[in-house]
């Protein structure tokens, strides 16, 4: 995600490690970022980007929600996917809004 973003990673919270920010409806939020819980690694995603469909059924083994994609394990994903997905994501996310 640093790669992606150019970002330095930052902590959100005691779990969430976020790239870059913005500002939602809701507060700051980071453009991207993940957390290791106990059942999944949860990646936050944003953006309603085209493609994403299509990418996210080329991802691999995982489960979605509105903006966030859930992962057991890193190994059932596409690697090259997921860098795609998360590419897209931020530069839907810096399209849209304006960054912190």
């Amino acid at each position: 995600m640093r790669d992606v973003t150019g970002e330095k990673p930052m902590m959100w919270g005691p779990s969430i490690v976020g790239y870059g920010s913005y500002e939602s409806r809701s507060g700051d939020w980071p453009i991207v970022g993940f957390a290791p819980r106990k059942a999944a690694l949860v990646l936050y995603l944003m953006g309603a980007f085209k493609g994403r469909d299509a990418l996210m059924k080329k991802l691999g083994k995982h489960k979605a929600g509105k903006g966030c994609v859930y992962i057991t394990n890193l190994a059932d994903v596409d690697q090259v996917v997921l860098r795609d997905l998360i590419a897209r994501g931020v530069d839907y996310m810096r399209t849209q809004y304006v960054p912190n």
